[in-house]
């Protein structure tokens, strides 16, 4: 599927995140049409192994609406979430999700362990894969291939 703007802005993210030299996964949070927050994975930068993109938007989204939750929102990120992304997405009871490419090795929502169809997951979220798929993985694989060669 063709990106969306708001999925273009995460793909922006993404290839920020990039050029950091962390892996390149970005996530934008939209609320009513407004954007709330954006980021871009920083698990090296910040050395802290849960600063992945999602979950760096979430945290400034609550922030920034001063609520733990984020009922109504949507979340465009451009990797399928992991597991504890997902985790941290019910728990913040995100509305929908949108997201790019698939990830068999490490997703959390439609590979592996499908969090969001577990009987504890107290909030499931719309699902919508494939938003920018091609971009996406194509950042993915730059990135990795740049990696190998190094």
């Amino acid at each position: 599927m063709k990106p969306t703007g708001h999925m273009d802005q995460a793909l922006i993210e993404a290839r920020k995140a990039a050029d950091r030299g962390e892996v390149p996964v970005g996530a934008v949070i939209v609320l009513n049409g407004k954007v709330l927050a954006s980021a871009g994975n920083q698990t090296r930068e910040l050395h802290d192994p849960s600063a992945h993109a999602e979950v760096l938007a979430i945290r400034a989204a609550c922030k920034a609406m001063k609520s733990e939750r984020l009922t109504g929102a949507d979340l465009y990120v451009t990797l399928e979430p992991c597991p504890a992304c997902a985790a941290v997405i019910s728990a913040a009871r995100i509305a929908r999700v949108y997201y790019g490419a698939s990830d068999p090795k490490s997703g959390g929502i439609e590979q592996g362990p499908c969090i969001f169809s577990h009987p504890q997951c107290h909030h499931k979220p719309e699902v919508y894969g494939g938003i920018g798929e091609t971009e996406s993985a194509a950042i993915l694989r730059r990135f990795f291939k740049t990696r190998r060669q190094a």
